[in-house]
């Protein structure tokens, strides 16, 4: 009993904490103790990131989005294509399960566990597959948000290049705000913005996911619909005025949201998973990760 009062107390507290203090809490209370609320916890991150990702969106002016996200555009259809043909290749190198590998392969070109959870239904992964990929990507995501705004400040990187390489190189949309939110403001809305636009390539990999396994009539393709609300919340914002009051409040609750999210996906880490997680699917996500990281943000100096 007293540890679910711990997790609620610690997950109320988390509101006043920076995402990446948010997220380490979280990691902490799962290596020490077992997730309370382990279905209840998942849903309501899920949720919650897509509420505080959506009222992010109140905060960005929809020209200065475009006008940041051009060059993201291309960097995304690149990056993406070339993850998954490589992570093919260094999969069958590596002898990792065909599935394991795509699923993997997935989570790191496109936006992380949420890709992983839309395409394993699609392939017909089984529970082990999924969960192994899950394990893998979230503990390089969980790494590159305390990671990257220290390499963006070594390598003296302006906010513009920080967020449009952050939104490419780190996998999942949450840690993509978090590191975003960490560096500047300009740099968050660079990252939001391309992170959420690669997101939408869910869509296409899904159903070409489909072709390449040959799955049936019938499966059900995860969209991601919050990804409208947040463009909608840019318009609102950009050609509506909106009280200043009203934009602060929901400014200041969207990052308290995203502090608690990612407390909620550090606690959900296991032991079980940890073990799970082999060293040659490891191996490839590393390899994958390491990569995009090196070649997008050579890419971005240059």
């Amino acid at each position: 009993m007293y540890i679910r009062i711990l997790f609620i107390v610690l997950a109320l507290c988390t509101v006043f904490l920076s995402p990446a203090l948010a997220l380490l809490t979280g990691i902490v209370f799962a290596l020490i103790f077992k997730h309370p609320f382990p279905r209840p916890g998942k849903k309501l991150s899920k949720y919650l990131l897509q509420i505080s990702v959506v009222g992010l969106g109140f905060g960005i002016n929809l020209y200065d989005s475009l006008q940041a996200g051009k060059e993201g555009i291309l960097f995304t259809v690149v990056s993406v294509v070339g993850v998954m043909i490589i992570g093919w290749l260094i999969g069958r190198r590596l002898k990792v399960t065909p599935k394991m590998s795509y699923l993997i392969s997935s989570g790191t070109a496109i936006c992380g566990g949420s890709a992983i959870a839309a395409v394993a239904p699609v392939i017909d992964a089984d529970e082990n597959e999924t969960s192994v990929s899950l394990a893998v990507i979230f503990l390089l995501n969980a790494l590159a948000l305390f990671i990257f705004p220290l390499i963006g400040e070594y390598l003296h990187l302006g906010q513009k290049e920080f967020g449009l390489w952050a939104a490419i190189a780190i996998h999942d949309t949450s840690s993509v705000v978090g590191a975003g939110k960490a560096y500047g403001p300009e740099a968050l809305m660079v990252a939001t913005t391309v992170k959420l636009t690669r997101a939408l390539w869910i869509i296409p990999l899904s159903l070409v996911s489909i072709l390449i396994y040959g799955k049936k009539k019938g499966n059900k393709i995860s969209i991601p619909w919050f990804i409208f609300l947040f463009i909608a919340a840019m318009i609102l914002s950009t050609f509506i005025p909106l009280p200043s009051l009203m934009l602060k409040g929901i400014s200041v609750l969207s990052h308290s949201l995203l502090s608690v999210t990612l407390f909620l996906i550090g606690s959900s880490l296991s032991i079980q998973a940890l073990r799970q997680v082999g060293a040659r699917p490891i191996l490839l996500g590393i390899t994958l990760w390491i990569i995009i990281s090196i070649t997008s943000l050579l890419v971005i100096t240059w």
